[in-house]
């Protein structure tokens, strides 16, 4: 019997085994070093918050593996040899598979800063992010200050973590905005306020230059690069982004750039080895879309795409068109299509942006500017649905359609008795200007 090894348990892993399981009887090992059961990523913050226990995580119980005949493998692979088809773990044990998936996912990113191995420095990834997070900030007598390095999605949910349980929080930006490599320059400047409205100190400009350690090798403060200002903490939180989880690869001849890399169908350079999620790597990348995409949803995708590969009807990767959603504090954020950043937007997009006056509330809708082409939207503190703009992008709808039927993507009952004609006015208004 066929045996399909798969090197880790998230999202994408897991996707694929529960899939190749519906589809055939071949035999399926789950290999993880991190926790026995998979767990949903996302929902760890909501733990440390109070909102849910660890164990609600776990969308299967623990039954399920059994049952559907998937074996979970506890242990850290130290090396793969795919000459042998072997892989060999830390405790010096072995395991032979026929196909091999890497699943690995992502780590937090360090970029060598003096101090980032200290006690007291963490990211917020890893189930082990979570126990250290309640070991160092149980609250705020034990932890008067957290720095928190890096403003992205898991920078900000790290942020509101710590300010529910009332621990200050010194939030290190090096953009000028907030994730303004994403945003336009309106929403992230309306998120930048709403940060400071949670009483968040945000230092927008601001590197880490170092962490110092106090004498028994914990964290006592930071030193910020271009100060040189010393800023006492307990616990500091490196969320400047994350990488493949791929180290255990360089002594293989698995082809790594970044990532690991494969081609659309998941494959990699080594027969009968593939790699989906976070760890893998687009030779070329699929439309605007980035060639390593650590998003839950293509995770998902991929796992059931590589699942009818490997089950003998060989099925291309095609993600469809971009959408992701995230919450900024209370803020909830839904994106579909395409809208760009101040950095890097393309000549031909054209944008138009409404923000409601009570600052929490924001649409930016991007379109073609010379074929009136809707392109995206981005949309703050309002609900739309997923299917209403992916029919239209794949429609290629104009902008003023677009405009015109919001109330057709209405996910959000209150929302357009009170906005929908302030937007179209303000929208047409800007044409008439225009």
């Amino acid at each position: 019997m066929e045996h399909i090894v798969i090197i880790g348990n998230g999202i994408s892993g897991v996707t694929l085994a529960r899939h190749i399981r519906k589809l055939s009887d071949k035999k399926i090992t789950i290999v993880s070093a991190e926790t026995d059961y998979f767990f949903s990523r996302t929902a760890l913050m909501y733990v440390y918050m109070g909102h849910m226990k660890f164990e609600h995580t776990q969308p299967y119980e623990n039954w399920f593996w059994e049952k559907n005949r998937i074996n979970l493998k506890k242990g850290y692979v130290k090396t793969v040899n795919t000459k042998l088809k072997t892989l060999l773990f830390a405790g010096g044990d072995t395991l032979k598979y026929d196909k091999l998936v890497i699943a690995t996912g992502s780590k937090p990113n360090k970029f060598g800063w003096p101090g980032q191995d200290l006690e007291g420095v963490m990211g917020m990834y890893h189930k082990q992010d979570l126990e250290n997070l309640e070991k160092y900030t149980p609250n705020k007598d034990v932890c008067k200050r957290t720095v928190i390095v890096g403003g992205g999605l898991i920078g900000i949910e790290l942020a509101e973590m710590l300010s529910s349980r009332s621990i200050p929080v010194t939030f290190l930006v090096r953009e000028s905005s907030f994730w303004n490599g994403v945003l336009p320059e309106g929403e992230s400047k309306m998120i930048n306020r709403h940060i400071k409205n949670h009483h968040i100190d945000l230092r927008l400009s601001t590197s880490l230059k170092e962490i110092k350690s106090d004498d028994n090798g914990k964290v006592k403060s930071v030193i910020i690069e271009e100060t040189g200002e010393e800023l006492a903490c307990n616990v500091v939180g490196l969320t400047a982004g994350v990488s493949p989880n791929i180290d255990f690869l360089k002594d293989s001849n698995i082809k790594t750039g970044r990532g690991v890399k494969v081609n659309r169908f998941l494959e990699t350079n080594i027969k009968d080895i593939y790699a989906i999620g976070d760890c893998a790597e687009q030779h070329e990348a699929i439309g605007n879309r980035r060639p390593i995409e650590a998003v839950w949803y293509t995770g998902r995708m991929m796992g059931e795409t590589l699942a009818q590969t490997i089950c003998g009807n060989r099925l291309q990767y095609n993600p469809g068109h971009w959408f992701n959603s995230a919450k900024f504090l209370d803020i909830e954020y839904q994106t579909y299509g395409w809208v760009h950043g101040s950095k890097g937007r393309p000549d031909y997009e054209a944008q138009f942006h409404w923000k409601h006056d009570d600052d929490t509330k924001c649409i930016t809708v991007a379109y073609h500017k010379d074929t009136n082409k809707f392109l995206g939207i981005n949309t703050f503190g309002i609900r739309m649905r997923h299917e209403t703009f992916d029919q239209w992008l794949t429609e290629e709808r104009n902008v003023d359609y677009v405009m015109n039927h919001l109330s057709d993507a209405n996910f959000d009952p209150e929302f357009y008795q009170k906005f929908e004609n302030e937007i179209l006015s303000a929208y047409n208004n800007q044409l008439q200007t225009a």
